[in-house]
């Protein structure tokens, strides 16, 4: 016993030189250490404010919703704010605002630059549909085509997914490629009831269906209808 007191005394004797000789060395890394939490918290509370300040500035643009310039309100809001939840937001606002008003060469670029700058975004479904839809506008369709199947295929947003299928399924009929809008038709119909877009789908499906020759008309093999899962 009286050895283990001896060697726990001689620990705290060495313990206490160490400190003596090594104390500004201590003091250099509380310091330090001081600086870094400083630091932390500081960041952190620059960061809940500028979310704050970046809330305010698109609020307003909402409010001011009708105006001509905006668009450009929006990704103003999107560059003086990057990285926050609402200068994201901003972007794909502003990207729409300028689909709407007829600018789709614009509206692309807008919408891939979401993609670009927050990829595997909440609002990264939207944004691919944003790209093909401009695509589309501008007459694109090759390009469109791929850019729909993409988004269709990202497969976290339901709503996304039909409005591909249904717009790729749109381009097919104009192509009178019948029999491949039919099916996609159907697929959605399917896959996406109980909604007005499904409801549209199913009619134009059988309206489609009754264009094609008898043979063609004939109901497919059941097959697994297109996972619209989250």
């Amino acid at each position: 016993m009286q050895t283990q007191e001896l060697t726990a005394t001689d620990q705290l004797f060495k313990l206490w030189a160490w400190v003596e000789d090594n104390q500004k060395r201590i003091g250099y890394a509380a310091g330090a250490a001081a600086i870094l939490v400083f630091f932390y918290f500081y960041y952190s509370y620059s960061q809940n404010q500028k979310e704050i300040t970046a809330g305010q500035a698109l609020s307003k643009v909402i409010v001011a919703s009708g105006t001509s310039q905006q668009a450009d309100a929006y990704l103003k809001v999107a560059g003086e704010y990057p990285g926050t939840v609402a200068g994201q937001r901003a972007l794909l606002e502003g990207a729409a605002a300028l689909f709407t008003t007829g600018k789709f060469a614009g509206a692309q670029v807008q919408f891939q630059k979401f993609l670009d700058t927050y990829p595997d975004n909440l609002f990264t479904p939207q944004a691919l549909l944003g790209v093909a839809a401009s695509l589309d506008a501008q007459g694109k369709t090759d390009l469109a085509i791929g850019a729909y199947q993409k988004a269709a295929g990202q497969g976290s947003n339901n709503s996304v997914t039909a409005g591909a299928k249904f717009a790729i399924a749109r381009i097919y009929d104009a192509q009178g490629k019948t029999a491949e809008a039919a099916k996609l038709y159907e697929e959605v119909a399917r896959a996406y009831p109980n909604s007005s877009l499904s409801n549209e789908a199913g009619l134009r499906a059988m309206e489609l269906k009754m264009k094609l020759p008898a043979t063609a008309a004939k109901p497919a093999p059941a097959t697994a209808p297109f996972n619209l899962s989250h």
